[in-house]
């Protein structure tokens, strides 16, 4: 984990709203893992803390990451009028990504959680093989924004709120539908979802790995502004909480309440 001036390669804007962001450092790209994120900070110096993003992407041969976010306040604003050439200050890489099992996996990202899904998508590909991975994603409407760029890598199937492509409902409802199967769950997106997964992994009898979204302040675990409660007693707290930057992102379902 390090603090550096990283350089954009390239920024576009998927949808409205909706932007990808490909920065240039080659030790960060050796080091990430599907799961792990970035904390951005703002040149603005007013906005003091860091923004966290998820990692999207990982080309560690080049030497690129990729983060695909949502303009959501004052400081992702400020992210989305940056282009090629220009300089970034990033902490990263950051928390704990997950964890790459054999045998066929289901990935279920739901909204701005679409996107870590990406680079396990990729991995999951590279370790058990395109046929092995089903990847089902979430919308509100037709801005499907990275359905995509999962193609070379999973099966796709797309869910959306309003009907207006793949089924009609949320990634559960898709899974249903479809009768999908697999030997493991990977999860992203909104805790109304997560507790969704954590619920149907548990009926099924599937272990599930699921990545937890909250406001960070630190990201490195020192201000306790994300903590969730755990299950059981953190190893070195004692008492029933976990930080989602350091402990986390992601969980097993049944380490986490929800």
């Amino acid at each position: 984990m390090r603090k550096t001036r990283v350089w954009i390669t390239a920024q576009t804007e998927l949808c409205e709203g909706i932007c990808s962001l490909w920065i240039k450092d080659a030790e960060m790209a050796r080091e990430a893992k599907p799961g792990q994120f970035l904390s951005l900070y703002c040149e603005d110096g007013s906005r003091l803390l860091p923004r966290p993003v998820s990692i999207c992407e990982i080309r560690p041969e080049e030497g690129l990451l990729r983060m695909v976010y949502r303009v959501a306040g004052a400081g992702t604003e400020e992210f989305s009028h940056l282009s090629a050439g220009d300089g970034l200050e990033v902490l990263g890489t950051l928390g704990n990504g997950y964890e790459l099992r054999e045998g066929s996996a289901l990935l279920l990202g739901g909204g701005i959680g679409i996107p870590p899904m990406l680079a396990l998508a990729k991995a999951l590909c590279e370790k058990n093989g395109k046929e092995q991975v089903t990847a089902v994603l979430g919308y509100r409407d037709a801005n499907t924004f990275l359905a995509e760029a999962f193609a070379p890598y999973a099966q796709v199937v797309i869910a959306t709120e309003d009907g207006s492509v793949g089924v009609r409902g949320n990634v559960l409802d898709a899974v249903r539908e479809k009768g999908i199967c697999a030997e493991q769950i990977y999860a992203c997106g909104p805790k109304p979802m997560l507790r969704g997964v954590k619920a149907y992994a548990r009926e099924a009898g599937l272990p599930a790995q699921i990545s937890l979204e909250e406001r960070m302040a630190c990201g490195i675990g020192a201000c306790l502004a994300c903590v969730c409660e755990s299950t059981k007693p953190g190893e070195h707290t004692h008492v029933n909480n976990v930080r989602i930057c350091k402990d986390g992102p992601v969980f097993d379902a049944e380490e986490v309440e929800l």
